[in-house]
């Protein structure tokens, strides 16, 4: 047994690792790391070159671009339970409309144009578009099993994670038409993020405590890496400012995993707080918001309280923790355009909890429907949307 530096053990012990078809052995340092001992394979994809600097610089403040610019300022919240996407005026706080969907909204996704924001209605198989210049929703788009929404960088396709299925879809970004499937050998296929250049992306398969690895280009799957510990669940993945590794959020292990994307391979751990969910970086990439959902029991359930950690990711330690005063179930959202306010759902309290980055004081609690899960605030600085609740670039 080794430790992972919070009070908690983990197993330590051989983990299975594939590469391009090539089975790998891969064990636990003292330190909890994971240390990979393989040959290289045959047609391997070469480490990339990165960018210097910041990936998140042309989503910082004052970045606002058009169409985006024009959008009304308004925060939609997908409440699951009810169906329903909840529209507030991020000014006044105030709730100024709602509108059905269809079953079991997940996400609100900004599209990689900046033109649309699509509602994952993943027990209906549809997606309903939202005018971001108006605030209304447009006729729904039948679209199998859309648990969660991204768009390649390129932005040539749309990648539905068709997380029942065990399939990501690639569709066309405008008219979500289908062009192929890729099966995934995992369960619970979720959230992904993308390599500084592009190349390949990381996505959480939930259920199975594992990651893989793919090759934007050509769909293959390049790896799959079992996460440290037994019975995981690895959430949102988030690239690093830096672009050097990534960020995993596991709601089981209550923390974040430092990843190295390029040679695949675990590179740290940084307890937060109970049920670690969602990722978001400020506007000037010096810090990661980090939503600790607590205990995920049903709605009307008592569960553990509920945190926002403020994880400084140059220095990889938690710098500040914000408390929700009586309890909370934190869970996705987003940072507004100015940074300085944090906007996130209440997924088990039927709320909304807003933020000041500032000061980490709560400034408001607003209700909303049922099992308020993925909300966006619209606009966001970027030049594009890679997908989720506004992962921009």
């Amino acid at each position: 047994m080794t430790s992972r530096g919070d009070g908690r053990r983990v197993r330590a012990g051989l983990l299975a690792v594939t590469l391009g078809g090539l089975l790998l052995m891969t064990g636990c340092t003292q330190r909890g790391t994971m240390v990979m001992h393989h040959r290289a394979a045959a047609g391997a994809v070469p480490v990339p070159n990165r960018p210097a600097g910041n990936v998140y610089s042309e989503a910082g403040v004052g970045g606002l671009r058009p169409p985006a610019a024009a959008a009304l300022a308004r925060v939609y919240v997908p409440n699951s339970g009810s169906d329903t996407v909840t529209v507030i005026d991020p000014g006044t706080f105030k709730v100024v409309g709602t509108f059905p969907t269809g079953d079991a909204p997940q996400h609100v996704v900004p599209s990689f144009d900046l033109r649309t924001l699509w509602v994952n209605n993943n027990g209906a198989g549809s997606l309903t578009p939202i005018n971001p210049l108006t605030g209304r929703p447009g006729r729904s788009v039948p679209v199998e099993d859309p648990y969660n929404l991204y768009f390649t960088p390129s932005g040539g396709d749309a990648m539905v994670m068709a997380e029942s299925r065990k399939r990501i879809d690639f569709r066309d970004p405008v008219t979500m038409a289908l062009r192929s499937s890729v099966p995934v050998p995992c369960k619970g296929v979720n959230h992904a993020d993308f390599s500084a250049d592009g190349g390949y992306f990381i996505a959480s398969c939930e259920f199975d405590n594992e990651l893989i690895k793919v090759d934007t280009a050509t769909h293959r799957i390049l790896g799959t890496l079992v996460l440290p510990g037994s019975g995981g669940m690895p959430q949102d993945v988030r690239l690093a400012p830096d672009g050097a590794t990534f960020l995993v959020a596991d709601m089981a292990a209550d923390g974040v995993y430092i990843l190295d994307g390029d040679h695949f391979k675990v590179d740290g751990f940084v307890p937060t707080g109970m049920g670690t969910h969602g990722l978001y970086p400020s506007r000037d990439g010096t810090r990661f918001y980090v939503t600790n959902r607590g205990s995920h029991k049903p709605e009307g359930k008592p569960h553990g309280p509920g945190s926002i950690s403020v994880l400084d990711p140059a220095t990889r330690r938690v710098v500040a923790t914000w408390p929700i005063p009586g309890g909370g179930s934190p869970d996705m959202g987003n940072v507004s355009a100015d940074g300085t306010q944090l906007w996130v759902s209440g997924r088990y309290d039927r709320e909304v909890y807003v933020f000041d980055t500032r000061r980490g004081a709560l400034l408001a609690r607003i209700p909303v429907g049922r099992e308020p899960h993925g909300l966006t605030i619209w606009p966001q600085p970027g030049r594009f949307s890679l997908g989720h609740t506004g992962n921009m670039r």
